[in-house]
Order: C-alpha cells, then sequence, then structure tokens
C-alpha cells in the first residue's frame, strides 16, 4: 500500500455517511438490482510494521437493507431472506490482510449472515488518502466479491415459465468505504459513529 506522505499506520473508523456497503443481483435473468446497507459500522486497525497484525471488522444492521423499494426491502428482511429480527446484524471479521501489489489488498475473514459463517477472500483496492476540509485524515477503499446466497440460508426463489429463477443464486457484494483516522485525543475513545460527526460538522459548513 502505498502511504505517500501520510502515517497511515492505526486505528480508523468508517464515515457511514460516505461509505456505502451493497449487493447486485439479477432479477428475471434480465436486469440488475442493487442495495445497499444504511446502518453501516466498520473499524480498521493498520500496522505497516507488522502486517499480520492489521485487522477490519465490519457490522451491518440488516432492517437497513435499501433497495428503493418498500416492498422488496420488507420481502429481504423477513424470514424468506435475512429474517432481521432473528438475526439483526450481518457481520464480517478479518483473520489476515495481505498486500498483494501495489495499492492491493486481501482480506481474508469470517462473514456471518443468519447463523450461518464462512471465511470469504475479499480483494479490496486502496484508492488514497488525503485531509479534508476540516483536518481530519481520510483513507478510501473499494472491492467487490461474488458468493452464492444460498449458502448462507438465502435460498427463497421461484421458477420462470420460460426457465430460469427470479433471483440470481450468485450475488455482487460491493464495498465503497471512507475511513477517517483517529488522531490526537480522539485517537483513544473515537467510535465508529465518528464519521457522524465529521459529516454533521461538514452540513453545518455548507449551510
Amino acid at each position: 500500500m502505498t502511504a505517500e506522505k501520510f502515517d497511515l499506520s492505526g486505528d480508523w473508523d468508517f464515515d457511514p455517511a460516505h461509505t456505502r456497503i451493497g449487493f447486485s443481483a439479477k432479477h428475471a435473468m434480465v436486469s440488475t438490482v442493487r442495495g445497499a446497507f444504511n446502518d453501516v459500522a466498520g473499524h480498521l486497525h493498520v500496522d505497516f510494521d507488522e502486517p499480520e497484525n492489521s485487522a477490519a471488522r465490519v457490522v451491518l444492521q440488516v432492517a437497513s437493507v435499501d433497495t428503493r423499494s418498500t416492498q422488496r426491502d420488507d420481502h429481504l428482511r423477513s424470514g424468506d431472506f435475512f429474517d432481521a429480527e432473528t438475526w439483526p446484524e450481518i457481520a464480517f471479521h478479518s483473520t489476515r490482510i495481505e498486500e498483494v501489489s501495489e495499492n492491493a489488498l486481501v482480506v481474508f475473514g469470517d462473514l456471518t449472515i443468519r447463523d450461518v459463517t464462512k471465511q470469504v477472500t475479499v480483494p479490496i483496492e486502496f484508492t488514497g488518502a488525503h485531509r479534508d476540509a476540516f483536518g481530519a485524515l481520510r483513507a478510501g477503499f473499494e472491492g467487490t466479491r461474488r458468493l452464492d446466497r444460498r449458502e448462507y440460508g438465502l435460498e427463497w426463489n421461484m421458477p420462470l415459465d420460460a426457465g430460469g429463477l427470479l433471483v440470481s443464486e450468485k450475488i455482487t457484494l460491493e464495498f465503497e468505504i471512507s475511513a477517517v483516522k483517529r488522531e490526537g485525543e480522539a485517537a483513544g475513545d473515537v467510535t465508529a459513529e465518528g464519521g457522524d460527526e465529521v459529516e454533521d460538522d461538514e452540513a453545518e459548513e455548507v449551510a
């Protein structure tokens, strides 16, 4: 990973207002439906001196799923899919992070959906770091990962009259992450919600 002029080692919290963790799936075999989880919390620990100590943790609130269709979102929250009432969170905890080339990482970890936990590998691109208008050091990461939803108990489907299925069994996870580094006094106790505070200040400045 290119550190440029910034010290990227340390602890980082996702800025939920500028982070998208979503998914895409084929509908009726012809169109793509995209959605995201609006309630996201995540933390990164980056250690350049001992990369094996780097780690990532992400938690999504299932009830916040948003595909721009109330009926579809309610169905996704139901027992046919995520069963948000029984399993309200989707969680990912890294077990290893490797740098495979400049600005390219591979994150290994455990993904838990419903009551199923499986190890997945997620390729992630580091897209850069800079200080924003308020002095916060931000870093960007992007990546995608395809998986079979049936492996996590998301098996609901309907056959089409012409053949095929209403919802694709393979889905693509999509990661667009903006993370803010904990610095100074904030380094000891800033939580993942710190990004919201940055966003509130920004909104007041714009106003």
